[in-house]
């Protein structure tokens, strides 16, 4: 009895462990906490294009992790580390923001944690100095968010903008480039900028709004997310409405409940455009292929559809998505095996060498990576400045497009 109960012992585990070999794990590090909205949105674009080829790929079975880093850097490199320890985890999806990728980068990449990011917008995250590069993008990248900024203020009418940055890594990243385009145009202009915290309360944005009106600039550029950048609308709503000014901003602030908090000042009192890539589902009508993707998302998601009948943080979705359909066009290019640590170098390589088209909702990604070098740094950026356009939020809170970077599709 006791030789057959180890025997049954003995193939139950062989069963289990054979079974745990069949799931990877995909780690989604990400702000669940604070700007939830964009932390669901990613997963559910992710999701959606996972349940196209029924959660599997190879006979493998992915499940998505959800680890909630709180906007916390050290919190997310926690996670990276438990990731590296996981026998069963594949890579690391990325949330909205840039200081954790930028502040551990040089770890990130000499671990070889493979990493999707389909929101951080830090333009050093993707550029690590060497061909052993184990981050890649679909996303806004700030090296070219600030020429759609600066072009839109332009075409709108304002040549004297003032900026109005976080003070982070994201926030300084984003002043370069910034100055840079703006340069451009006006090489012997200033362009002035004020620094925020995050956190910062209305009455401390008040302060700071009356001051930069007193410059009197034509608009502002916000960089910054949700949480401050309603306290900033809501500061320039309570300005006497002859002294307001227009607001262009980075898309960071549609990660959270931005709209939800100040939705109805923005229909009212606050003129404002935000940075989007040029893919909406709000501007009708829609293709086949876009539109099965969102009948596929609410036949997934229907409590979140039913709610908003649109979804939040839509670039979450929309990015999530498409880098999903990447991941699983570079899956089908190369042998998976059961060690992750080879199956990661082996997406690497193939995210580097995509070989066939891959439909998606931004665009049709032809080869959107290649190895990285010097003379190619954005080599692991799928989107280009082409692929940048401007929104605005409309009554329900969705954004719809209303402008295209020159160029664009």
């Amino acid at each position: 009895m006791k030789i057959l109960l180890l025997f049954f012992c003995f193939l139950s585990s062989v069963c289990l462990s054979a079974s745990s070999k069949q799931v990877f794990r995909i780690y989604h590090d990400a702000d669940y906490s604070n700007l939830n909205e964009s932390a669901e949105a990613i997963k559910m674009g992710f999701l959606t294009a996972l349940d196209e080829v029924d959660n599997q790929i190879q006979g493998y079975k992915v499940e998505l992790v959800a680890k909630d880093h709180r906007g916390n850097s050290n919190r997310s490199l926690l996670h990276f580390k438990q990731f590296l320890k996981d026998p069963n985890a594949l890579l690391v999806l990325g949330g909205v923001h840039s200081p954790p990728y930028i502040k551990f980068r040089k770890f990130i990449n000499e671990s070889e944690a493979l990493l999707l990011v389909p929101w951080a917008a830090g333009g050093p995250i993707t550029r690590y100095p060497s061909k052993d590069n184990w981050i890649f993008r679909l996303s806004v990248d700030d090296t070219k968010a600030g020429k759609v900024l600066i072009n839109y203020a332009k075409q709108q009418g304002c040549v004297a903008p003032h900026l109005l940055l976080e003070d982070t890594a994201w926030g300084r990243s984003n002043y370069d480039t910034l100055l840079e385009e703006y340069k451009t145009a006006k090489p012997n202009n200033a362009l002035p900028v004020s620094w925020f915290n995050w956190a910062t309360q209305e009455n401390e944005a008040r302060i700071m709004v009356h001051s930069i009106i007193e410059s009197e600039p034509q608009c502002i550029i916000f960089v910054g997310n949700a949480i401050e950048g309603a306290e900033f609308v809501k500061a320039m709503a309570s300005i006497d409405e002859a002294q307001r000014l227009p607001i262009v901003s980075h898309w960071g602030i549609t990660a959270g409940n931005f709209f939800k908090v100040v939705g109805d000042k923005l229909s009212a009192d606050v003129s404002l455009a935000v940075l989007q890539s040029c893919f909406s589902f709000e501007n009708k009508p829609l293709s086949a292929f876009s539109a099965r993707v969102f009948n596929r998302a609410k036949q997934l998601f229907p409590t979140e559809f039913a709610k908003h009948g649109f979804v939040q943080a839509a670039p979450g979705f929309i990015h999530g998505y498409d880098i999903a359909k990447l991941l699983i066009a570079a899956a089908e290019q190369i042998k998976l095996t059961d060690s992750v640590a080879t199956n990661r170098a082996l997406l690497k390589s193939a995210f580097e060498d995509l070989q066939s088209p891959v439909s998606g909702l931004v665009k049709t990604y032809q080869r959107p990576f290649s190895a990285w070098s010097d003379k190619n740094d954005s080599a692991h950026e799928a989107l280009t400045v082409q692929d940048l356009c401007m929104g605005q939020y409309q009554s329900n809170g969705s954004i719809k497009l209303v402008y295209s970077y020159p160029g664009s599709h």
